[in-house]
């Protein structure tokens, strides 16, 4: 069934690329109709095995790949990865609605994202680090065309740039990898097995080398500050569906990598490396914050923010490893509040960028000079608009404020200055206020000026992720069930 949920997308690509003769409305239609199925086979995945035991994975597969270096195709899914494959399918299927009206090169932009779609979710399913490898380099390859093909200003420049910062990471990251396989004995690249065997535990040295490269390949990919400057002009010059998918699951295969790489096989250097992390993530929340403050151009402050709450989840994994006296619960709840702030920005600023792609889209432009007064001739938009604003911010309802929450719950236990980092929601409360106030209110001006509202396709591509992340915030619990069995046991490998 998971192989099955994972390959399917790329089947669909492979008939689109090929179909030539294939109509535009029927490609269009095609991706839809794969996005729906993936939907319903996941959540009658969860509906049968929600909550994994504690002793292992669900939906587990194995079969021989690369046997004489100890690699083999091998997947699974346990409360980590599950509530990350539950969101890339429902954001690819948000893209689809939203692109049912594309009208440049639909077939190929359908096969592309079909091929995207089953690069994350084989990340997010894989338990061998080759199989992590190549599907976190895949997508680059995959997000690359999207850029290139489908955007808009310096798109080529953006696309190159993000390319090239993304594959040097991704080199590190392999790097990483290999000193794992020869640490191990037997060497392997089976991430069960190097979890249970902690190769490079009391490696002084060697350890922190080795996590010291997987860090800096998966701080690109989130992004951290100072690897971040590549974000900003990708997400501003790529089309609406490209940064929604960018910006809600490509940016999560980072953080993912934390808790499903980083911290389990190497806990002993995690926790040397522990403060280093917080003081990252620290500078990433207040950083990301005060540079979207100062942004006039809407995909860019939105880029930003992402920068901001990426922190969050950087902050919590950091603060998971420091190892401060009976401090087990803290460390938990901070980690199950960094894999809820992930499901929960990929929502929210997925809705975000959709809807400025709505501005360019009918204006040609980001700057909120630009406009004012939207509310009137564009009410769906701008209630939208400012739902998504008031998740982003935190506010309590959503599933923003459950997982911010928890971060700061467990972080400030076991490090109290993380406390500077709640400076960052004050901040961003400030630009997305400033942003509503100067693109939603007063007399219709500007661009505003005939403004066409949500179509249908718009508005049910970015109403369900906003539904999601209401219901989140106000029932967490079948969400929380899940993540918990899993974080406890990270929290328990970490502190041990």
């Amino acid at each position: 069934m998971l192989s099955l949920v994972v390959f399917l997308p790329l089947a669909v690509a492979v008939v689109l690329a090929v179909a030539r003769r294939l109509p535009d409305a029927a490609a269009r239609w095609t991706w839809l109709v794969l996005s729906a199925v993936e939907v319903v086979l996941v959540a009658a995945m969860w509906l049968r095995d929600p909550a994994p035991a504690a002793s292992g994975l669900r939906f587990e597969e194995r079969a021989r790949w690369m046997p004489g270096v100890g690699s083999s195709y091998h997947v699974g899914l346990d409360g980590l990865s599950w509530p990350l494959l539950a969101l890339t399918v429902v954001v690819f299927a948000a893209c689809s609605v939203h692109s049912l009206t594309a009208r440049e090169r639909p077939r190929q932009q359908a096969a592309l994202f079909c091929f995207l779609q089953t690069t994350c979710l084989g990340l997010f399913a894989a338990q061998d680090l080759i199989l992590f490898f190549v599907f976190f380099d895949l997508s680059i390859v995959g997000m690359y065309f999207v850029i290139s093909g489908w955007g808009h200003g310096d798109a080529g420049r953006s696309a190159v740039k993000f390319f090239l910062y993304t594959f040097l990471g991704s080199l590190a990251l392999l790097l990483g990898f290999i000193g794992l396989y020869l640490a191990a004995d037997p060497h392997t690249f089976d991430m069960v097995e190097l979890t249970r065997a902690a190769p490079l535990e009391g490696g002084g040295a060697a350890g922190a080398a080795v996590l010291g490269a997987i860090l800096l390949g998966l701080a690109v990919k989130t992004p951290t500050v100072p690897f971040h400057t590549w974000l900003p002009p990708a997400h501003t010059d790529a089309p609406a569906i490209g940064s929604a998918v960018l910006a809600g699951v490509l940016l999560k295969m980072g953080t993912y990598g934390f808790v499903r790489i980083a911290m389990p096989i190497l806990p002993d250097a995690w926790r040397d490396w522990a403060w280093v992390v917080v003081a990252v993530g620290i500078v990433s929340v207040l950083y990301g914050a005060l540079v979207a403050l100062a942004q006039t151009d809407l995909k860019r402050m939105v880029a930003y923010t992402s920068v901001n709450h990426m922190g969050y989840v950087v902050l919590a994994v950091g603060a998971a490893g420091v190892v401060t006296g009976s401090a087990e619960q803290a460390r938990q709840v901070a980690l199950v509040g960094a894999v809820v702030q992930m499901v929960s920005h990929g929502l929210i600023t997925a809705a975000l960028f959709l809807l400025a792609g709505v501005l360019h889209d009918r204006a040609g432009t980001y700057d909120l000079a630009r406009f004012g007064g939207l509310a009137r001739p564009a009410p769906r938009y701008a209630a939208l608009f400012a739902v998504a604003a008031f998740a982003s911010l935190g506010l309590p309802g959503f599933s923003g404020f459950i997982a911010e929450f928890q971060v700061f719950t467990g972080s400030i236990a076991t490090a109290p200055v993380t406390a500077v980092a709640l400076l960052g929601i004050l901040v961003t409360a400030a630009l997305f206020l400033r942003a509503i106030q100067r693109l939603l209110t007063g007399e219709a001006t500007g661009h505003s000026l005939g403004f066409g509202d949500l179509r249908v396709t718009e508005l049910w591509s970015v109403a369900p992720l906003l539904l999601l992340s209401l219901l989140i915030g106000v029932f967490p619990a079948p969400l929380l069930e899940v993540v918990e069995p899993a974080a406890a046991r990270l929290a328990d490998l970490v502190g041990r």
